[in-house]
């Protein structure tokens, strides 16, 4: 009876009206073609609603036996007191017939982490920022760790999410896990995250976990295996159990999920293309288990959730032994190739489960891996050129400044849009000046520094300044208290955030301006990039 009860909840939930109503209209594609994708996409959440109703089954069953003691008749002459006594005659009918005792005791996560059995929470976020979306039809699994040189995340997070529609933004989650167990640096990269995506935290779209330090076995009992010294191996055991937690805790948030790392880019669009070549596979009655949208690593993998538990009872399996990505090659050879047939027999069953979309969704730009003295170049040729710089159409001026320029990267061509600034090491007191010729009006501004090959090379505690042409006396004495004006007479109207770029307006009652300025007050330990140069006026288009 709970068994049928269980079922008919989940695929009620699914078959609302509304649901099957919008599945039969949907705008996005006509005819025949829209009713095959909309009922492939249906047949995958109902799957997913059937996996969600087996492990509810379990863990019903799991609980009632915990209920044993309670259930067992009293001695004869016994009392029946407390919560035995409370149960009523139905419910213990009920607890009865789930009660299973069985002489078998099937492999568990605790087979392979004994260590869990001892430890309680282990199986449980450290830290969890989150709305608790669920239903989604894409879950995207970003981990990430302290790097040494520079980190990549903030820029991974703000390319995957300005490449989603609105309305993808609503059927999505982004899980980033911070595998440390730091916490005071797990809270701090939570905290950026905040800062820079408020929205999206709080629509859901984005979650932050990490995991607790009981989950992992004791790194310095670990077998040497591959003949990889034993930091190459502690490296690699943690990666493997990182995904094996991370897709745990993704599993029942969506329909499909897709592995992603912390230093990509994607291509707008992204999520549209991967769900369609899903549900196409679907719709074609392919048995996949794999959908690859890139050609590197571990990266844009796409799996069903219903089906992310084989992967992770591999990985837990394994841990020890092999790099996550070899796990997952030798998972589908053991599904799928035939001992008694060669190597080309098993490459050609091995397409069929494992689909590569063409061309790459997604491109690793990280340099410097989170291995230590690991320098990590590998690119995949099939995605095409990444924009490293962003030109805009900018009023006549002559520029300069102290900044020694990187090779041909300099502060003019950057201005005209033909390339992007790249400066060795900027000190106080350097400035980036253009002066304009006329003096124009200004509206406002965009600077953006960095890009998403060199994160890091941002200017910091840097303000942007302007010149007015005539002596601001039309401001009442109020507006330039509210101003703040530098000893040569610039005036200070923005500066650049946490992120690395300065955005504005320009107040009208200015008037012209003969020059804007950007004014470095602190050392810095980078280079810097000025990647993005918007100077508005009201022309501008």
């Amino acid at each position: 009876m709970l068994r049928r009860r269980l079922g008919v909840v989940f695929t009620a939930a699914l078959l609302t009206p509304a649901l099957v109503l919008f599945f039969l209209t949907s705008p996005d594609l006509s005819g025949e073609q829209a009713l095959v994708q909309r009922m492939a996409e249906l047949r995958e959440r109902l799957h997913h609603a059937e996996m969600l109703n087996q492990e509810r089954l379990q863990d019903v069953i799991l609980l009632s036996r915990k209920f044993n003691l309670i259930i067992e008749p009293a001695p004869e002459g016994g009392n029946v007191t407390g919560f035995r006594a409370a149960l009523s005659q139905e419910t213990r009918e009920l607890l009865t017939n789930l009660s299973h005792n069985s002489d078998m005791h099937l492999p568990s996560i605790y087979s392979y982490l004994p260590h869990l059995l001892h430890t309680r929470g282990a199986t449980t976020p450290a830290f969890k920022l989150s709305k608790g979306r669920h239903s989604a039809t894409m879950v995207l699994g970003v981990p990430t760790v302290k790097r040494q040189v520079q980190s990549y995340l903030m820029t991974t997070l703000g390319n995957l999410i300005n490449s989603m529609s609105t309305e993808e933004m609503e059927e999505c989650i982004i899980v980033v896990f911070v595998a440390e167990w730091d916490l005071d640096y797990v809270r701090q990269v939570a905290s950026q995250i905040e800062r820079k995506f408020p929205e999206h935290l709080e629509s859901g779209l984005l979650e932050v976990i990490s995991p607790p330090q009981s989950f992992y076995p004791d790194m310095d009992k670990l077998r040497q295996t591959l003949g990889d010294p034993m930091e190459r191996v502690r490296w690699r055991t943690k990666q493997n159990l990182d995904f094996a937690f991370l897709m745990m805790y993704s599993q029942p948030k969506g329909t499909f999920y897709v592995q992603l790392e912390d230093d990509i880019q994607t291509k707008k669009g992204y999520i549209a293309t991967m769900k369609k070549f899903a549900l196409q596979k679907t719709s074609e009655k392919k048995n996949w288990f794999v959908l690859d949208f890139c050609q590197l690593g571990f990266i844009g993998k796409m799996f069903k959730c219903v089906e992310l538990p084989y992967l992770v009872q591999f990985f837990i399996m394994f841990y020890n032994d092999k790099p996550v990505d070899w796990l997952l090659d030798y998972l589908i050879q053991t599904k799928i190739c035939n001992l008694d047939k060669d190597t080309k027999h098993c490459k050609k069953a091995k397409e069929n489960v494992w689909i590569h979309f063409k061309p790459s969704l997604f491109q690793h730009v990280g340099t410097h891996s989170s291995l230590k003295g690991k320098v990590q170049k590998l690119k995949d040729k099939q995605f095409g050129k990444i924009q490293l710089f962003f030109p805009h159409d900018n009023p006549t001026a002559s520029v300069e400044t102290q900044i020694k320029p990187y090779k041909a990267f300099t502060l003019q061509r950057a201005y005209k849009g033909e390339s992007y600034f790249w400066g060795l090491l900027p000190q106080q007191g350097d400035k980036l000046q253009f002066k304009f010729e006329p003096p124009v009006v200004l509206k406002g501004f965009l600077f953006r520094s960095g890009n998403v090959e060199h994160p890091s090379d941002r200017l910091y505690n840097t303000t942007v300044e302007v010149l007015p042409t005539h002596p601001l006396s039309s401001l009442t004495n109020y507006q330039k208290e509210k101003l703040k004006i530098t000893e040569d007479n610039y005036v200070v109207v923005g500066d650049f955030d946490d992120m690395g770029v300065a955005e504005g307006t320009i107040d009208e009652s200015f008037g012209t301006i003969k020059s804007l300025r950007l004014n470095v007050h602190v050392e810095s330990d980078n280079w810097a990039i000025l990647s993005e140069i918007h100077i508005e006026t009201p022309d501008s288009r």
